[in-house]
C-alpha cells in the first residue's frame, strides 16, 4: 500500500464515523459532508425509504425522534478501489432506545439489529463523499 492508499483508507474509515456520530445525535446537517448531493440513500431493508440526501435526512429527523437513545458501531470497513471509486462495506450493530434513561431490555419499543453498510464513494474536491448507501440488514429485534 502506498501513502496515498493508507491515507485515503483513514478518511474513508472516518466517514463512516462521521456517517454514524451525525445519525446517533441527530445533527443532519453534517450528512452533507458525508454524501454528494446527489447520493442515493437506501434504508428499504430496515424498513425505510430510498431516496435523495435531502428526502433522506427529513425522513431521519422525523422517524428517529421516536428513539432519542441511539448508538451505532461500525466495524472495520472492507475498502476496495476501482475506476476512482471506493467500494466500501462495513459491518454494524445499532440499538434505537426510546429513551436516554435506563431501561429493561425488554422495554417496548427497543430496537436492537445488524448488517453491513454497502457504500460507492468517490473523491469530490472536499474529500471522499458517499454517492450511494444502501443498508443490508442481518438481523433485528424490537422490544
Amino acid at each position: 500500500m502506498d501513502e496515498r492508499e493508507v491515507a485515503d483508507r483513514l478518511e474513508i474509515t472516518g466517514l463512516l464515523a462521521r456517517y454514524t456520530r451525525a445519525i446517533d445525535t441527530g445533527r443532519w446537517e453534517v450528512l452533507s459532508e458525508v454524501f454528494t448531493a446527489d447520493a442515493v440513500i437506501d434504508y428499504r431493508a430496515a424498513g425505510g425509504i430510498a431516496g435523495g440526501l435531502e428526502e433522506v435526512r427529513a425522513w431521519l429527523a422525523e422517524v428517529l425522534a421516536h428513539w432519542p437513545g441511539r448508538l451505532h458501531l461500525v466495524g472495520a470497513p472492507v475498502i476496495d478501489f476501482a475506476d476512482g471509486e471506493a467500494v466500501v462495506v462495513a459491518p454494524f450493530t445499532d440499538t434505537l432506545s426510546p429513551s436516554r434513561e435506563m431501561i429493561g431490555a425488554d422495554a417496548k419499543g427497543l430496537c436492537q439489529g445488524g448488517g453491513w453498510y454497502r457504500h460507492r464513494m468517490v473523491r469530490t474536491p472536499s474529500g471522499w463523499r458517499s454517492r450511494e448507501l444502501v443498508e443490508e440488514q442481518a438481523w433485528r429485534t424490537l422490544g
